[in-house]
């Protein structure tokens, strides 16, 4: 029987209070069959999505349809026109909270076309792992009826799922705290002309000589835009918080690497400091405190959170504090041309995934668009 011990960084998301989750809609209706039996495929080569978690270790189980989806027919139009608080209000409870797997996929099919909304446990992987599977998914559907080319599909797509391959660890028998979701939020976009960033970054390079990357201003007018809005409610000191992909860092782990190939990157302000400074100064401020990933700094991320286990601080085991700060989370580049089922690429493409004072940075054509959560 196959089994796995989650790694350090697993264990922020083994308490299950952190899921994935996006509203995928399609004009053009998908086969939902070719989805059940392309799920049924996948379940060997992705298996710990399918599996159970118990104690720190991801094991094995037998795949159930009924476990992991469940399909919907509604006779009306699906309005796409809602905005996003009633988006979220009407689809964040479309899939079920307690998940018997750590993978879930709800299908909705309306007059006007498809939903799917893919839940995944953080536990499972982070947002490259869910995309990645996605895709897969998606590429296996359409092949279903050429044979050859779905098992070939398979082959190069297998993924790597050895979360300990780096440094060795077994989660020791302890609670972990359990944090709950905010409910009562304000969900505000902010739509941002890409046009208007590109200056940005070119007038920091000439007349700081610093270069400083499109996350940088995104970052830094998230970090603003949240300081303003709640500037009689936050600290004398401000957090952000960002997750970093550490995949093209540490070879050990590299593309096909499934699971959570993140750190949690802190960079600390001065709340009136921000609120006199401008856009540049605080994106040159984030750049500056990135830091250089390799091996051994990734090792002595590993080790300040086996510290945090073995001292039972288990309330440290969290992406962020919003008490302290925020998290920005950059979903711009969301691979949206490969989650293709057969029928085209979604129409729609809306997070179900939110937390307070936290922000994801979301794109289309001409805009980044900035989800604020408040």
């Amino acid at each position: 029987m196959k089994q796995l011990n989650i790694s350090q960084v697993d264990t922020i998301f083994a308490n299950g209070s952190y899921t994935i989750e996006f509203l995928l809609y399609y004009k053009n209706k998908i086969n939902t069959q070719k989805i059940k039996s392309a799920l049924k495929k996948l379940s060997t080569d992705f298996w710990p999505i399918f599996g159970k978690y118990e104690s720190g270790i991801i094991h094995f189980d037998t795949y159930v349809e009924g476990d992991c989806f469940e399909e919907d027919v509604i006779n009306e139009d699906f309005n796409y026109d809602l905005s996003y608080r009633e988006f979220y209000e009407k689809y964040n409870k479309a899939v079920p909270e307690n998940l018997k797997k750590l993978f879930f996929l709800k299908v909705i099919q309306y007059k006007n076309g498809t939903i799917l909304i893919p839940k995944m446990k953080h536990l499972a992987g982070d947002g490259y792992s869910y995309f990645y599977f996605l895709s897969v998914l998606a590429q296996i559907t359409q092949s279903n009826t050429i044979p050859l080319k779905g098992w070939l599909i398979r082959l190069l797509a297998r993924p790597n799922h050895n979360r300990t391959i780096l440094k060795e660890f077994k989660l020791p028998n302890i609670e972990l705290t359990q944090f709950k979701v905010a409910k009562n939020v304000t969900i505000n976009d902010e739509f941002i002309s890409k046009s208007d960033v590109r200056k940005m970054i070119r007038e920091i390079a000439d007349n700081a000589d610093q270069k400083v990357s499109t996350n940088d201003i995104l970052s830094a007018m998230v970090v603003k835009k949240m300081i303003e809005i709640q500037k009689d409610k936050v600290n004398d000191e401000y957090l952000l918080n960002m997750p970093i992909d550490v995949r093209r860092n540490i070879k050990e782990y590299g593309s096909k690497f499934f699971g959570n190939g993140l750190m949690f990157h802190q960079i600390t302000f001065k709340t009136v400091e921000i609120l006199k400074s401008d856009l540049s100064e605080i994106a040159i401020k984030i750049r500056q405190g990135m830091p250089k990933i390799t091996t051994q700094y990734y090792e002595d991320y590993f080790q300040s959170l086996e510290r945090i286990i073995d001292e039972k601080q288990t309330d440290h085991l969290r992406p962020y504090d919003p008490e302290t700060g925020c998290l920005v989370t950059n979903l711009s580049r969301l691979p949206a041309s490969r989650l293709n089922f057969g029928t085209g690429n979604p129409d729609l493409i809306f997070p179900l995934t939110i937390g307070k004072n936290a922000a994801s940075v979301l794109a289309d054509d001409k805009n980044f668009i900035l989800r604020l959560v408040y």
